[in-house]
Order: C-alpha cells, then structure tokens, then sequence
C-alpha cells in the first residue's frame, strides 16, 4: 500500500465555492482533478476530506498537501523541502 502523501502543487488552488454545495478535498495528492478527489487514493489508506461551504466565496484550497488546517491552504508549502 502505498500511503505517501504527493504534492500536487506548491501552492494554493483558487477555488469559487458554493453556498450549500459539498466538496471532497483530496488528500493524497495523485487525483487529476485536483485540489479535489477523483478516487486516485484507492488504496493509500488516505480518504478525501469533505468541506461543506456555508457561504458562496473564493477560498484557497492546499496544494501541498500538507496544510496544518486543510483543506485549506495555511501556508505550510513555504518550509517544504525539496
């Protein structure tokens, strides 16, 4: 099983959410619809993370998997090494 988590991006996703609408952040990294999940993680043992949004607004979605508050980006890509 392959559980390691994949940068998708060094970066935050720009994402207008909707009022009511759910959506699964994925927290693997492989997805192509990325920052969301497409079922790439099958297998990992690392599921997607569901953000409801409570408000229609711009939210910047972690790209490096390896936000402190994800799903959303809180910076972290910034101490990454290479």
């Amino acid at each position: 099983m392959d559980s390691e988590v994949r940068i998708a991006q060094r970066g935050p996703f720009e994402v207008a959410v909707v009022a009511g609408r759910d959506y699964f952040w994925c927290r693997c990294g492989r997805s192509q619809q990325q920052p969301f999940c497409d079922g790439s993680h099958k297998g990992t043992g690392l599921a997607p993370l569901k953000f409801h949004a409570d408000v229609s607004e711009t939210l910047y979605f972690c790209g490096c998997k390896h936000s402190h508050s994800p799903p959303l980006c809180d910076g972290t890509h910034n101490q990454l090494q290479d």
